[in-house]
């Protein structure tokens, strides 16, 4: 299996001549993230994470194409497809919630969490999938939550967010204690961000006897090794 990092948060995941993508945002290169992909896996609503226009041009253009979301985004996402004139849009896309365990693009998945982290008080909290794929693989979407009862080897990290705590972050990683582990949601950081996020987040896992690095975007990053 491999994965494909398309900018922030959006990850392409590979085996066996089949894929799926991971929260295909705004803030990342979609034409390459949807191209050839089986399923679409959404954490949460907010536009960096799903770019609805995009998103619903591919499910238009490619009938066997599957969107899997929290319930409520998916009931959201169905209308939007059923207006937009989407065919079969009620048998492909899906709303699940925690606790589910599904197949896609060939991959077994299951789903964790529930909420996206606080921002602030005032601002609405919205539901949050974290999806363990292959029994390897964890993308927690915009939460600290952790997953019970799996073992996590490779972990994308979310390095930097409106909600995110440098310190939090560290607390997750270590938490999880997976072997390899990858940034992700840091799109919104210049080249001083990046090397900042890096050298604390590395210099923790190296003290662990934890892999970190960064994924070039493009890159195809084996996880069987």
């Amino acid at each position: 299996m491999e994965i494909i990092k398309f900018n922030h948060a959006c990850i392409k995941v590979r085996q066996s001549n089949r894929a799926l993508v991971i929260d295909p945002g705004n803030n990342s290169q979609l034409d390459g993230a949807l191209e050839g992909v089986e399923a679409i896996l959404v954490t949460h609503e907010h536009a960096d994470h799903l770019d609805r226009e995009p998103v619903l041009r591919a499910m238009a253009g490619n009938p066997r194409l599957t969107l899997h979301a929290p319930v409520a985004l998916a009931r959201s996402v169905l209308a939007a497809a059923q207006a937009a004139g989407v065919p079969g849009a009620e048998e492909r896309i899906h709303g699940v919630g925690p606790g589910a365990t599904f197949r896609a693009a060939g991959l077994e998945i299951t789903t964790h969490g529930g909420m996206h982290a606080v921002i602030h008080h005032a601002l609405p909290v919205v539901p949050n999938l974290g999806y363990f794929i292959a029994g390897t693989l964890y993308h927690p979407g915009d939460s600290y939550q952790v997953p019970e009862g799996i073992a996590v080897r490779t972990l994308l990290v979310p390095a930097h967010a409106p909600w995110a705590k440098i310190g939090e972050t560290i607390e997750f990683m270590s938490i999880l204690g997976a072997e390899q582990n990858f940034p992700i949601h840091d799109g919104f950081l210049n080249e001083r961000g990046l090397a900042l996020v890096d050298g604390h987040l590395g210099r923790v896992a190296a003290e662990r006897g934890l892999e970190y690095r960064r994924i070039a975007n493009g890159e195809a990053v084996s996880l069987d090794s």
